[in-house]
């Protein structure tokens, strides 16, 4: 097929256009305009581009509409944040959700070949004879990525199978040289996991404070060439990806609520980063999820019930999205799929058993293919390649250095350290937790043996190590990693001095604003090598908290009273008495003045001009 070029296409969309040569060339009129473009209204008048263009005055530009149906949805409440929450559930339909995750596995080489295990490089320069299927060629375990593999399964609360074996999963398409993909069906080497999510997670409200969502199984498999698509149906192979080692982890339909789907993927990618196990998240490639939506009615009365997945009877007929690599994507696929599901049975029609795709911003799931069973795969062992024995000393070693997880962390954070939970949260989530040891250690080393000091000390401590070690970043132009945490809480900022620097302000002897200004030199000197004595720069700088007497309190007060104000504050209007107290504090040297203190000084002066 020819290729059309854009300023004709566009002329098609927007103004109903055809091009015509030769003994196609047509006279315009108004009769033919209309039948190009039969949307024009009745007695508009036609605007004349050119020989072969009438397009009607008032046409709207196709981008234009879209741009005016998401405005009227959004005045509609359709797109709103309340839309979605109330889209959880619905009276009459009960949704089932299964999730199938595939993440790459951080490790140096592919699953079944020596080449180096990357997406990022020049295409095809890491392929090795296997992974193009040479006739000759033969799999080789790497005995090295069961280590992120098992970890990711203790992660997952997974029983770990001393022994499992790879098999054959056949389809053809250029994506797949071999005409099958390696993987473990019969015999996964882990099994019967879950994941308990919180509220804090994100789960639908429907779902109390807690659910705990099933893992079926988990298995190693191998990743498909990266296809490239081209204009002209032209499609580019990239093979470095071919041979990749996955997991993919496959749960129990146990998910009744969009939010709660993405909140389990968004919960699995956390764990699986803590524990080292997958090179990248969602937003970077390294993690897809395919999800398996079913609706029935509550009352049971549905024709199309009856069906059975992962060994859960009754449910409504299936259908697979795949390739879903964004977690707001998984929630809205769900709900539009779900939707699309109802329609369908309301309409007395019957759900068929396919596999569906999803487009970001689309308003609906679109159809692939059949699905296919198990029977179309044609599993079979692999002949080539023997079973895979892990040791119980491997596996009890791994548990044992797994560390603590994201949920134990956090609750040590709040319950310890009385951090709030959204901040308990991003502490976690930053520098591979890098940030979050540098934090315990922070109030650790200045609470001391006090533990009653570490609530106090763990709010103030925890502002400063989230913001403002963050915002020196921005503001230097450069990105919060280039703090280079690592995972024993070591950076370019030095615990010692971020110590002192705290000390000092918690004991009052400098402000917020000093703090602030000598934070920012630490900064700037760790990122020239320089080195800081912090007590040595607030000295000699004379940045030493000076309190004010109660004499300069009221002199300041007094200098910046407004007669006009202090009427409007007599008269009732109390919150202008904060105003002031800012002015107060604008006019401070070095921060200064204590807001209580000011007040205080500014009601006393206030009533006094009452009588």
């Amino acid at each position: 097929m020819a290729r059309i070029p854009p300023m004709v296409l566009r002329r098609y969309i927007c103004g109903g256009h055809i091009p015509t040569k030769g003994c196609l060339r047509m006279k315009t009129t108004r009769a033919t305009a209309t039948a190009l473009n039969p949307v024009a209204p009745q007695g508009t008048r036609l605007l004349h581009t050119d020989a072969d263009t009438a397009i009607p005055e008032g046409t709207v530009a196709f981008r234009k509409q879209l741009k005016d149906e998401a405005k009227r949805k959004k005045a509609e409440g359709l797109g709103s944040k309340k839309a979605k929450i109330d889209n959880q559930v619905l009276e009459k339909w009960e949704l089932t959700v299964g999730i199938e995750i595939h993440a790459q596995l951080n490790t140096p080489r592919k699953l079944f070949s020596s080449a180096a295990s990357t997406i990022n490089e020049k295409p095809n320069t890491h392929v090795a004879l296997f992974d193009l299927a040479m006739p000759g060629s033969q799999p080789k375990f790497q005995k090295e990525t069961l280590i992120p593999a098992v970890r990711a399964a203790l992660a997952l609360n997974c029983e770990i199978s001393t022994s499992s074996r790879f098999d054959r999963k056949h389809y053809f398409h250029w994506d797949q040289p071999a005409g099958y993909q390696i993987t473990q069906y019969y015999q996964p080497f882990a099994r019967n996991g879950y994941i308990t999510l919180y509220a804090h997670d994100g789960i639908a409200k429907e779902d109390g404070d807690e659910i705990r969502i099933g893992i079926k199984q988990v298995q190693m498999e191998q990743d498909t060439a990266k296809t490239i698509t081209q204009p002209g149906g032209i499609h580019l192979l990239d093979f470095n990806r071919v041979g990749l080692p996955l997991i993919e982890i496959i749960t129990l339909p146990q998910i009744h609520h969009p939010s709660t789907a993405a909140a389990f993927v968004r919960k699995v990618q956390i764990l699986l980063d803590a524990v080292d196990a997958c090179v990248l998240g969602m937003e970077s490639g390294g993690l897809r999820a395919d999800v398996n939506v079913s609706v029935r009615r509550r009352d049971g009365t549905v024709s199309d019930a009856g069906h059975s997945y992962a060994g859960v009877e009754g449910l409504g007929q299936r259908t697979e999205i795949k390739n879903l690599s964004s977690f707001k994507a998984v929630e809205d696929a769900i709900i539009a799929e779900r939707d699309r599901q109802i329609e369908v049975l309301e309409a007395g029609g019957k759900i068929a058993g396919e596999t569906r795709g999803w487009t970001i911003g689309s308003s609906g799931t679109r159809r692939l293919r059949g699905k296919e069973g198990e029977v179309d795969y044609r599993y079979m062992p692999d002949p080539e390649l023997g079973p895979v024995l892990i040791s119980p000393t491997l596996i009890e070693h791994l548990q044992n250095t797994l560390g603590a997880l994201p949920d134990a962390e956090i609750t040590i954070l709040t319950e310890e350290y009385g951090l709030t939970i959204k901040d308990a949260m991003s502490l976690v989530s930053l520098d591979n937790g890098g940030r979050a040891e540098f934090f315990r250690m922070a109030v650790d080393r200045i609470a001391g043996d006090s533990a009653s000091a570490k609530q106090p000390l763990g709010r103030l401590c925890g502002n400063w190590v989230l913001h403002e070690l963050g915002g020196l970043t921005l503001e230097s132009g450069e990105t919060a990693s280039d703090l280079n945490f690592d995972a024993s809480g070591n950076s370019l900022m030095p615990l010692d001095d971020f110590v002192s620097l705290i000390k000092f302000l918690e004991a009052g002897r400098i402000t917020g604003k000093t703090s602030k200004r000598v934070l920012r030199t630490l900064f700037e000197n760790s990122l020239s090598g320089a080195s800081t004595d912090v007590e040595k720069m607030i000295e000699e700088n004379d940045l030493w908290f000076r309190p004010m007497s109660t004499e300069e309190y009221q002199n300041l007060a007094r200098s910046i009273l407004d007669p006009k104000v202090v009427e409007q504050i007599l008269k009732g209007q109390k919150g202008k008495i904060m105003f002031l107290v800012g002015q107060m504090m604008k006019m401070g040297e070095n921060g200064q003045v204590d807001p209580q203190k000011a007040r205080e000084v500014l009601e006393h002066i206030i009533e006094e001009n009452r009588t």
